[in-house]
Formats: structure tokens, C-alpha cells, sequence
């Protein structure tokens, strides 16, 4: 019995041994199967979590990095851009985007550059997330918010402006860490436009006016925007019906004001007809042929938009009561009538220049004259004063006595200065007779002196007792009572000159104005259906399709100050333009730029080519029949001959009727695509694509101020 017990405890152990033996074999199994697994990874690598998330961080900041370098030279001449006294450094101007046209392609920028005043240093600022390039845009401080400049709209074309479009994105620039971002506001926004104006009251911004180019014309706008930069939300005012407000225009000026804004001028085209002989500049000719076309207008009235706040206990995103009151024509304004005369706002006034006044227009081109008169508008008398400069007092001669220098540098370095550099002449005169050194020594004291005024060279800048050569559309800005002038336009024959300068005016002393830079622009590339003829040979324009040989023309202008200048060519009307851009054409931009006209190209064109017109983004079907409305008539009256039935037993409403059906059918059948790009463009903050070659007559190109005055 005791050895069965003891075999059966032997057994037991046995078993024991053997199942932990197999759980060792087990646990070593698997230990070997995670180690299998975690081969590779940073679990032995013992890599350092933190450092490698650090790498991240760095490479990050660098693909995010705004920077700020020095230029060598001025910024590149340029149009229609903006020039704003920075909000949050007295000692900088900011200077965005703007076009340049040299006879041949159609140059646009996005570059965000500063000018230090002090050191006389151009810098150009590079960010990741910039508005794309455009000119016509507008832009503001904001107001409340300190360093803050909104910017709105806008227009880029392809190079050689057979198509273009406007904006309707919105940024804000911080203007102390020059960063950008775009902001996109819930609800209604307002549509793509250039040539409007902005200003600022307390915590709004207020947008109006402007222009957009449909398919059919330059249609200018008169709707007013009010943005909220506490509730982030624009607002478009309900006015009453009965309510006086501006006209619609573009090219006008809007300024802030202590209680709104007001506005003063502008320019517009308006629906006219005029008398069509066929002899050009003949007298009387009266009965016959009347065609409509849009005639030119220079606004000169005056308006005040009055904003009341919402109350305090008003519920949230209540907006502001607005109301439009007309004012009297402002008292001594400048004459004649000039459109492009820039106004900068100056402690409750508004320092104008420039313009230009068209005296004849026709067919051939227009006779203008242009203005470079200063003028100060007061804004609480309505009342315009003229500017003049005037020499600076002469300074009373020094006494006698040794410190005459001293004394005559009291004004500009401060009378503890000079009393100090007194004394230490007074010091070393002492020291001199002390020790026997005589006059040398004194002269080692002078020294340092002498050289401490070499390492601190200053730029000579010429000062001149007559403003800068007469133009329009300059580009105005007040810094600490200083008025800069930058850029212009000037017109001779049918060619603009884009000045390529820098001015400065001091509006206190008004002693000169003081020439920061000013350069000659780059020379200017005929175009091969340019004609190089008189007005007079310009007769038949059916004989302007053969290529012919243009001569680059020296244009002499001597009263031109700086330098000479070469033209910027004024826009040409539509049979220049007619021809479609085909998608090798790409936008020759300054490097800033970083659009490609490629986009425009595919948004316009359809992927596939039916032979039937095709509709456009954001086109309604009554736009795009409107649009389209002969081809599809005769589309029909094509389809109709085919099935043996005449269209003249059609009455033509019937023929409208089944041409619009057919318009229809299309829209629909290519909405899907449209609506894609329409998305993609909206992404881009684009409006509506227009071609020049659907233009009617008359109507002008896109881009230059010529035509538009901006």
C-alpha cells in the first residue's frame, strides 16, 4: 500500500514537472513571437519621442515662416495697387499687389512690400498664405482693432487680357507680424468687384462702389457693405426707397469720419446714344443713325453716411442703422472736373492729387488733360483749400564767438546737445593748454566726432519747389504728417506711361518736395496689330487684322521730372482683345506670383467640344441664353432647315422660345462640370470668368485705368 502512494505521488510530480515545462516552452514561444513583432520598431531603438516631435515643430515653422528681406531697389513699377501708412509702425509704408503692362503681356503681383522711412530700406514679405496676385483691390485699417488692414476684391487677367475675372475674397494683414488670413464670414458676402473703396468707423468696415465685367459691358456698382469685425459678419443695408444715395461709380473717394464716412466724386460710364456719319469729324450731320453707347461721367457730389451703432443691450449681431445724406457741393472745388485724383485722409481733411479731365473722346482715342495740384479738403466745411509748396525761412546767420556752429544746429540736435559738445570743446582747450599739445590735440578731440557722422552715411534725396509730374490714380498715403507719393499714371496719344517714384511732402512745413526714389521703366513692346499710323489712317478698321510693322517710337517728354519715361499703354477696346487666349498663354508674373493662368484657361474652356456655346460658373440659364441668343437661333433655324421646315413660318417668338429650350437643355446637360467649377474658383475667392471676345462694341478692356479711370 505505501508503495502505490508513493507511485502515485511520483506520477503526480511528474505531471507537475512536465505541465510546467510546457508553460515554459509556451511563455518562451510567445516572447519570441513579440520580439519578432517589435523588431524594427523604436521600442529597442530607444529612439527619443520628444526630439523627433521637435523635428516636426521646426520643419513646420518653416513651411509656415513669414520673412522679411531686404531688397536691393525699389519695388517693380506698377498700376492700381495700394499704399497704406502702416497701422502699427510709424515708420512704415505697406505696399500690395498692382499690374504692369509693357505693350505686349499683362504683369500681376502679390508681393507684400514695406518701406522703412527712416533707413530709407525697401523690404519684401514672403508668407505661405498670401492673397493671389491682383490690382484694383481696396483696402483699409481697422479702425478699433490697432495693427489691422482688411483687404477685399480685386481683378487678374491672362497676359494678354482676352480674359478676366474679378475677386471676392476677403483678408485681414496683421500689420505687425505681417501675416495674413483669410477670412470667410457666415451669410452673405459681397460679389467680386474692383475699382471700390474702403474705410473704417469704430468696429466696422465700410465697402462701396466699384465695377465688375460681365460678357456684355462694365456694369459699376452702387450697393454698400458693412462689415463687423466684433461679430464677423457683413451686412448690406435695407435703405428706404425714398432715400437719397450715391450713384453708382467707381474711382471716387470715401474717408473716415467721427460719426461715419463721407464720399466725394468719382467715375462712371453712363447709357447714352450718339449720331453715326460716315465722315469722321464733320460737322452737323443731323437725322441720322443714332447707336447707344456708354459715355464717360466724372461724379461731383457729396454724401454722408451717417452710422448709428446698435444700443448696448441690443441683441447679438444686431446690425448698425445706416442712412445716406447728401451734401452741397463741396465750395472751391478744383476745376475743371478730373476723375483719378487720389485723396489720402489727414487729420479731418483729405489731401488730394492729381487727375486728369477728358476733354473729347471718340473712336480713335481721347484728348485729356492732366493735373498735378495739391489740394486740401475740409471735411467738416466742405470746402476745398489749395496746397502750394513754400520755400523753408532762411536761418538767422550765427553770432560772433566761437560757438556760431553750435548755436545753428540748436533747432535740430537740441539746445542740451550743443550745450554739452560746448563744454567738451571748453574741456579740451583746457587740457591742450595743460599739456602743452596746442592745437592738435584739439583736433584729436574732433575726431571721433567726425567719424561717428561717416558710419552713419544720409541719403542725399533732391527737393524740389513743384510737385511731382501731373498723372492720375497715384497712390496716396500720410505718415506722421508726411504726404508720400507713389506711382501714377500718365497718358500721351494712346499709350499710358506707369511712373516708377517716390515722393515726399511734408504737410506741415510744405518746404519741398523731397524725391525718395525715381526710376525709368522698362521699355515698352508693340504689339503686332498696334498701328503705327496717323489717327487719320484709321478709317477702315477692317484693314487692321494685317500684321504691320510697328516702329518702337522714342516719345520725347521733356517736361517729364526724374527722368524719361517710357508709355504703359492705355487699353485697347475690344477688336485689340478679340482674339481668344489659347492655354499656352501664361501669366508672366514678378516671382512673388504664384498663379498660374492655366486655371482661368480650363475654367473657361469645356472639356469637350460639342460646337455649342457653353455655359459659364455662376451663369444663370436666362444670363447664359441672354449670352448666347443668336447662336442658338440660329442653331435652331440650321436644325429646322434640315427637317425641311422653313423658319419663316415661325413666328420670332416662337423662335426665342425654342432657342431658349435648346439653351436650357445645355445648362442642364453641363451643370455637373459647371458646379465643380464653380467650387473650385469660389475655393479661390474667383468670380465670374469673362471673355473679351464676347464683348460688343465700345466697351473697354480689363485691367488699365484708361477707360475706367479706376
Amino acid at each position: 500500500m505505501a508503495k502505490e502512494k508513493k507511485s502515485k505521488t511520483d506520477s503526480k510530480k511528474a505531471k507537475l514537472a512536465e505541465k510546467k515545462q510546457k508553460q515554459e516552452k509556451k511563455a518562451e514561444k510567445k516572447a519570441k513571437v513579440k520580439a519578432k513583432q517589435n523588431e524594427g520598431s523604436d521600442v529597442e531603438d530607444d529612439v527619443d519621442l520628444d526630439a523627433v516631435l521637435e523635428e516636426y515643430r521646426k520643419q513646420q515653422e518653416q513651411f509656415n515662416k513669414i520673412t522679411e528681406t531686404v531688397v536691393d531697389s525699389p519695388p517693380r513699377a506698377r498700376a492700381a495697387s495700394t499704399l497704406l501708412a502702416s497701422p502699427s509702425n510709424s515708420n512704415q509704408l505697406l505696399l500690395f499687389g498692382g499690374e504692369y503692362f509693357n505693350g505686349a503681356l499683362a504683369t500681376f503681383f502679390n508681393d507684400l512690400m514695406v518701406y522703412y522711412i527712416d533707413r530709407d530700406e525697401w523690404r519684401c514679405v514672403t508668407s505661405p498664405n498670401a492673397p493671389l496676385p491682383r490690382s484694383g483691390h481696396a483696402w483699409c485699417r481697422g479702425g478699433n482693432l490697432g495693427s489691422s488692414v482688411y483687404l477685399f476684391g480685386g481683378e487678374f487677367s491672362s497676359p494678354k487680357q482676352g480674359t478676366f475675372y474679378h475677386y471676392n475674397d476677403f483678408w485681414r494683414l496683421d500689420s505687425s507680424t505681417k501675416e495674413w488670413e483669410r477670412l470667410e464670414p457666415k451669410g452673405k458676402t459681397p460679389p467680386a468687384r474692383s475699382g471700390h473703396r474702403m474705410t473704417y468707423f469704430k468696429q466696422y468696415i465700410i465697402l462701396f462702389g466699384g465695377f465688375q465685367d460681365t460678357a456684355n459691358q462694365t456694369r459699376y456698382l452702387g450697393d454698400l457693405w458693412i462689415y463687423d469685425t466684433r461679430n464677423h459678419l457683413w451686412f448690406s443695408p435695407t435703405l428706404p426707397p425714398a432715400q437719397l444715395k450715391p450713384e453708382a461709380r467707381s474711382s471716387f473717394t470715401l474717408l473716415p469720419h467721427e460719426q461715419g464716412a463721407v464720399l466725394y466724386g468719382g467715375y462712371s460710364r453712363v447709357k447714352g446714344t450718339t449720331a453715326v456719319g460716315k465722315q469722321q469729324g464733320g460737322k452737323g450731320g443731323g437725322g441720322g443713325a443714332q447707336r447707344n453707347v456708354l459715355k464717360p461721367m466724372v461724379h461731383q457730389d457729396c454724401f454722408f453716411l451717417r452710422i448709428t451703432p446698435p444700443a448696448a443691450d441690443a441683441p447679438p449681431n444686431t446690425p448698425p442703422v445706416v442712412r445716406w445724406e447728401r451734401r452741397k457741393k463741396p465750395a472751391n472745388a478744383p476745376t475743371p472736373t478730373r476723375a483719378g485724383a487720389t485723396m489720402a485722409y489727414h487729420k479731418g481733411r483729405g489731401i488730394m492729387f492729381g487727375g486728369v479731365h477728358d476733354v473729347e473722346e471718340s473712336e480713335e482715342g481721347m484728348e485729356s488733360e492732366f493735373f498735378n495740384e495739391l489740394f486740401a479738403w475740409n471735411i467738416e466745411r466742405n470746402r476745398f483749400f489749395p496746397l502750394a509748396l513754400r520755400k523753408p525761412r532762411a536761418q538767422k546767420k550765427a553770432g560772433a564767438g566761437g560757438g556760431g556752429e553750435q548755436r545753428e544746429r540748436v533747432g535740430r540736435r537740441g539746445r542740451a546737445a550743443a550745450n554739452e559738445e560746448e563744454l567738451l570743446k571748453q574741456l579740451a582747450a583746457l587740457n591742450a593748454g595743460a599739456g602743452g599739445g596746442g592745437d592738435d590735440d584739439e583736433m584729436e578731440i574732433d575726431k571721433p566726432a567726425a567719424e561717428e557722422e561717416e558710419k552713419k552715411p544720409v541719403k542725399e534725396m533732391p527737393v524740389s519747389m513743384e510737385p511731382p509730374h501731373m498723372r492720375f490714380n497715384a497712390q496716396l498715403a500720410v505718415q506722421d504728417d508726411v504726404l508720400y507719393i507713389y506711382g501714377g499714371t500718365y497718358e500721351k496719344g494712346d499709350r499710358e506711361f506707369t511712373f516708377d517714384d517716390l515722393y515726399a511732402i511734408d504737410l506741415g512745413k510744405m518746404d519741398g518736395c523731397k524725391e525718395i526714389f525715381s526710376r525709368p521703366v522698362e521699355d515698352w513692346i508693340a504689339s503686332d496689330d498696334e498701328d503705327d499710323e496717323d489717327d487719320d489712317e484709321e478709317d477702315d478698321f477692317e484693314d487692321e487684322d494685317e500684321e504691320m510693322d510697328d516702329e518702337e517710337a522714342d516719345v520725347e517728354m521733356e517736361d517729364v521730372k526724374g527722368g524719361k519715361y517710357t508709355p504703359s499703354k492705355r487699353k485697347k477696346k475690344v477688336d485689340e482683345t478679340s482674339e481668344a487666349p489659347s492655354t499656352s498663354d501664361t501669366v508672366s508674373t514678378a516671382p512673388s506670383s504664384v498663379f498660374d493662368d492655366d486655371a482661368t484657361e480650363a475654367s473657361v474652356a469645356s472639356p469637350v467640344d460639342d460646337g455649342l456655346p457653353h455655359p459659364r460658373p455662376f451663369e444663370s440659364r436666362r444670363d447664359f441664353f441672354q449670352r448666347t441668343s443668336n447662336e442658338w437661333q440660329e442653331i435652331l433655324m440650321t436644325n429646322l432647315r434640315w427637317k425641311n421646315i422653313q423658319p419663316e413660318s415661325l413666328t420670332v417668338k416662337e423662335i426665342k422660345t425654342k432657342a431658349f429650350e435648346l439653351s436650357e437643355e445645355k445648362w442642364w446637360d453641363c451643370r455637373e462640370e459647371i458646379t465643380a467649377l464653380e467650387d473650385e474658383q469660389e475655393a479661390a475667392g474667383i468670380g465670374e470668368v469673362v471673355s473679351l471676345a464676347d464683348r460688343g462694341e465700345g466697351t473697354s478692356g480689363a485691367g488699365h485705368g484708361g477707360p475706367r479711370r479706376r
